[in-house]
């Protein structure tokens, strides 16, 4: 068992907790932390880009001139790709993007990724994350103490709660999620990872 330091909301040291070396002391596999990175970027993407053909785009039935002694190259359509306003060729229709990953793999990238901030010292323990009132500027004090202005920050909590969320979604640079919807993405996106000690803990029951 590994130990991370714990901080209160005030950004003091207030001792040690013991988390489990399979989720958080693993030897990071960089590649199949890329991989879940853009699995996850291609599954957001609607694929509903569509461009039309030649026999798709409206008119252009006539020949626009005779076939011969004009001078000019015989054209049959002024759909055809070369005109302005004609159809396209080759161009993209709707797909699907959505990349599938063995439930393994995306449990060890996950891993890797919690595994990487803790070794690189970007994961910071918080003893408990909580507001008595829905108030911005005190979620702001809160993670001004543990980031410099320039860094995006990650806060994991345990469980959905409406104050901490109302209070973070306005927030620049910062990204709020409960412990069971935590990704490899948002991992790897963040600068600094806050986590609430029962959402490492509630994390280590999923991948432990």
């Amino acid at each position: 068992m590994m130990e991370l330091k714990v901080y209160n909301m005030e950004g003091k040291e207030v001792g040690k907790e013991k988390v489990s070396d399979f989720v958080f002391g693993i030897d990071p596999n960089m590649a199949l932390i890329h991989q879940a990175v853009v699995r996850q970027l291609a599954n957001k993407r609607v694929g509903t880009h569509s461009t039309k053909t030649r026999s798709e785009v409206r008119g252009g039935g006539k020949k626009p001139w005779k076939q011969k002694g004009t001078g000019r190259a015989r054209q049959g359509t002024i759909r055809a790709a070369q005109w302005v306003g004609g159809g396209i060729v080759n161009g993209p229709k709707p797909r699907d993007y959505s990349q599938k990953m063995p439930q393994k793999m995306r449990q060890l990238a996950l891993r890797s990724a919690l595994s990487l901030k803790a070794r690189e010292k970007e994961l910071l323990l918080i003893d408990e994350i909580s507001l008595k009132e829905f108030k911005t500027k005190l979620m702001v004090d809160f993670i001004s103490k543990f980031k410099d202005e320039k860094e995006k920050v990650m806060v994991v909590i345990g469980q959905f709660d409406e104050n901490l969320h109302r209070s973070a979604r306005n927030i620049p640079k910062v990204n709020m999620v409960s412990a069971g919807r935590v990704s490899v993405y948002d991992l790897m996106w963040a600068d600094k990872i806050i986590m609430a000690k029962e959402a490492a803990h509630a994390i280590e029951e999923v991948l432990g």
